[in-house]
């Protein structure tokens, strides 16, 4: 009960950031192309120390059999939902031309602009170096695993391959630095730990503005009509991660282990797969309203999750 209360505290604080983003955007203080400039600066400058930090900027480190066992979970979570989305989008009755989205929408969430203030509120600074697990694991699998679905789906294509460039891009580069300075602890200069903290310290409000900004942007009338993404958001946000809770009380994992993926699963939509369906040409559109109405439901979604914790 205690975390559901932190957690609901913390959504408070990032959605008055969010609802800064969307002013802002309605004031017409921040252009479309600002926008994206800002989302950039926190992909490749802010995001990247503020996984480091989860290494240099704190006294103690989670234990190394811990990490093992996080890392096992990460990729366990990950084979769950590509398992289970198929299922999930027949079961939902999606339209064909839409399931590709709806799979997507159901694997890659948003790990680290969520993920990492999220779990720093409710377990600890030393805590989101677990997120560092997920989101390796995540960048290995969209740049694989999604990019192959995402072919398959413009061009008929059942042709795997890797987008090995895009993969090591910052975000990946910083969770091995950080996995790095695990294994091996080289001790960092107090100026060099500053900077980057202060850097770090940065991403979080510029992350919610820039999800506030996404959702001044969306027509919010079409994404509270939308019945299927509300049955879709259900199934995400509520039924995989309580289930996955309670087959992890008769496992008797360590608490933080356990916590943290059962609400990396709850975690609302993330801005990727919208970038991605863009590229490749599908109904984006999905795909933002599916961010607009899972990061809003997340107030009730997320408190409701840490409960089964």
């Amino acid at each position: 009960m205690e975390n559901s209360i932190i957690i609901f505290q913390k959504l408070i604080v990032l959605f008055g950031f969010i609802l800064i983003g969307y002013i802002a955007y309605k004031k017409k203080w921040v252009t479309d192309e600002g926008s994206s400039q800002i989302s950039g600066l926190i992909v490749n400058v802010f995001n990247p120390p503020l996984i480091i930090m989860t290494v240099i900027g704190t006294k103690s480190r989670p234990a190394a059999e811990l990490v093992m066992v996080d890392s096992v979970l990460a990729i366990l979570m990950f084979v769950l939902l590509i398992a289970i989305s198929p299922l999930i989008v027949r079961m939902l009755k999606i339209e064909e031309k839409n399931r590709t989205i709806y799979s997507i929408m159901l694997i890659f969430s948003n790990l680290g602009f969520m993920g990492i203030p999220l779990i720093q509120a409710v377990y600890g600074q030393e805590a989101t170096f677990y997120v560092a697990m997920y989101m390796m694991v995540y960048n290995i699998l969209f740049y694989s695993y999604g990019v192959y679905v995402f072919e398959k789906a413009k061009n008929k294509s059942e042709e795997f391959h890797f987008q090995l460039k895009k993969m090591f891009n910052p975000g990946m580069i910083s969770c091995l630095i950080a996995l790095f300075l695990f294994l091996v602890p080289i001790p960092v200069h107090g100026i060099i730990v500053n900077c980057i903290t202060y850097l770090g310290n940065a991403a979080v409000p510029l992350s919610m503005i820039v999800t506030g900004i996404s959702l001044a942007r969306s027509n919010l009338k079409e994404v509270f009509m939308d019945k299927k993404l509300y049955e879709f958001t259900f199934w995400k946000m509520l039924v995989i991660p309580a289930v996955v809770a309670l087959i992890h009380k008769n496992f008797h994992l360590d608490p933080v282990v356990t916590g943290v993926m059962v609400l990396m699963l709850g975690m609302p939509n993330g801005s990727m797969p919208v970038i991605m369906a863009e590229d490749y040409g599908l109904d984006s559109s999905i795909c933002s309203r599916g961010v607009a109405l899972t990061t809003i439901l997340s107030l009730i979604t997320l408190p409701l999750v840490t409960y089964l914790i």
